[in-house]
């Protein structure tokens, strides 16, 4: 299991970054940079490949709407080519508010559009000439469109890996189905990984049967706030549960219209039902910090790795048992570093 952390949109990048580089030390393995409609994901990749060494460094995540597909493939190759090989693309659909209200680009097929993305990712990363004929891509543009004089082109560069790790973020079951089919590794959202059997495991299994074995194991990622020690009981429990009140508010409340919240089905699937619907009520209607108070505290200590040894020892287990391969942590407690080193000896313990 590999330990990872984010750099989220409202961080001071150049403290974050000082943060990523003494992580690194103590045994980080993975950076993962968001975008939404924040400032992009790709320049800040680009200043973490020159300040760090070793930690890979991927998007979570680039949408498929805002980039060409052959952009987004120079984006990978280019990624690559500055971190010595160290580059996780991931690749997402974002949201119809964002896509739509953001970009002003039609929120159509988005499965489709990811599945033919990855391909021409993975086409341009061996220096084929990008010819697809797909429904949301077509290379070169076809007869009666443009000026015609489009023609099959190879990325100019010889690039140090003939592909990149790519990763999809998906929750709904066709998308999920694709991921288990056709990509490296999985990025799903505010879930519960006692769940994955019971929402995803069917849907994954349908997808796992077409896959290249060249692919590799499907790699899951869990993000989760880490706090270890016996401090973390009770009341002390609760301060550091709480951190993450306002983020799982907004993703059940706030990511979407009613009726078109991809997190609050997942939430009313895991058993949250009437949480998830009164949460999102409470956000929509503009009452938010009523919205993070009602986020039930047993799904937070689910959720996270809060409280001492014995129960971040027991919830890793179990969380390594149904497939979790990539933690992505956020350290809460005063020292991090050594939180990191904590971490580590107790997976390679599980």
């Amino acid at each position: 299991m590999k330990i990872g952390t984010g750099i989220r949109y409202a961080q001071s990048f150049r403290e974050s970054v000082d943060r990523i580089v003494e992580l690194e030390k103590a045994g980080l393995d993975v950076v993962w940079v968001s975008e939404a409609y924040s400032v992009d994901a790709v320049s800040r990749v680009g200043y973490l490949a020159a300040a760090t060494e070793q930690v890979e460094i991927g998007t979570a995540i680039i949408n498929v709407y805002s980039r060409s597909a052959a952009a987004i493939a120079q984006t990978a190759a280019g990624c690559d080519l500055i971190s010595d090989g160290r580059f996780i693309l991931g690749l997402g659909a974002s949201g119809p508010q964002v896509i739509e209200g953001f970009h002003g680009i039609p929120y159509e097929k988005p499965v489709k559009r990811i599945r033919e993305y990855i391909d021409v990712v993975r086409m341009a990363m061996q220096r084929e000439k990008l010819e697809y004929d797909g429904v949301t891509v077509q290379l070169p543009l076809p007869a009666g469109l443009g000026t015609g004089l489009g023609k099959p082109l190879k990325i100019i560069n010889h690039l140090p890996r003939p592909s990149v790790p790519i990763w999809w973020a998906s929750l709904m079951p066709l998308a999920v189905r694709e991921t288990a089919r056709c990509a490296e590794g999985w990025l799903p959202t505010s879930y519960l990984p006692e769940e994955i059997p019971n929402i995803w495991g069917d849907t994954l299994a349908k997808g796992m049967v077409d896959r290249p074995p060249e692919l590799g194991p499907l790699q899951i990622s869990k993000v989760a706030m880490v706090a270890i020690g016996d401090e973390y009981v009770g009341e002390g429990a609760d301060v550091a549960l709480d951190r993450d009140r306002e983020n799982t508010a907004l993703y059940w409340g706030g990511m979407g219209a009613r009726g078109k919240n991809f997190y609050n089905d997942i939430a009313r699937k895991m058993g949250f039902e009437a949480d998830a619907r009164h949460i999102q009520n409470l956000y929509l209607d503009g009452h938010k910090g009523e919205a993070a108070a009602a986020v039930p505290r047993s799904y937070l200590e689910r959720a996270h790795l809060v409280g001492p040894e014995s129960v971040v020892r027991e919830r890793l287990t179990l969380w390594k048992d149904v497939g979790i391969t990539h933690l992505s942590v956020a350290l809460s407690g005063p020292d991090p570093v050594g939180t990191i080193e904590k971490l580590r000896v107790m997976i390679e313990e599980i």
